[in-house]
């Protein structure tokens, strides 16, 4: 007896994580991306999960190799899931985003993918965002306000 099955095509699927940095007083951490795609433009700290790593890990890694700001895990509060099918032009790529807050003073340095890391005022945003990071922004605010 010879069984048939239905052909199924999955979707590859990446996992990653972001972190929204925020100032009593108002201000957002972001960088300026130095690679494709969005060479140059504004977005949020973040990246892939490795394997063995929570998405709060990640969050936490991404934040320190991007900016040099170091936070702990348990200071993260979680914003939500992310996950348009086109959110991301290279392929499929689901985020658990997150929102934290620091001090006003917090020091930062640009690594890792970053051409550039600054504190921007909310309510003096750059006129675009990379990504879906101008709606994880508001759903951030949202959530502190």
């Amino acid at each position: 007896m010879t069984e048939t099955f239905e052909t199924e095509t999955f979707e590859t699927i990446r996992y990653t994580a972001d972190v929204v940095v925020l100032t009593p007083d108002g201000d957002v951490l972001l960088i300026e991306r130095d690679w494709p795609p969005y060479k140059g433009d504004w977005a949020i700290a973040g990246g892939h999960v490795d394997i063995g790593e929570t998405s709060r890990e990640a969050a936490v890694r991404e934040l320190a190799e991007e900016t040099g700001v170091h936070v702990s895990a348990g200071d993260l509060r979680q914003i939500g899931v992310f996950d348009q099918p086109d959110r991301d032009p290279r392929a499929r790529y689901v985020t658990v985003a997150y929102v934290v807050t620091v001090p006003a003073d917090t020091p930062i340095v640009a690594g890792d993918d970053a051409r550039t890391a600054r504190w921007w005022p909310l309510d003096g945003l750059p006129d675009r965002l990379a990504f879906d990071h101008a709606d994880i922004l508001s759903a951030a605010t949202a959530l502190t306000s």
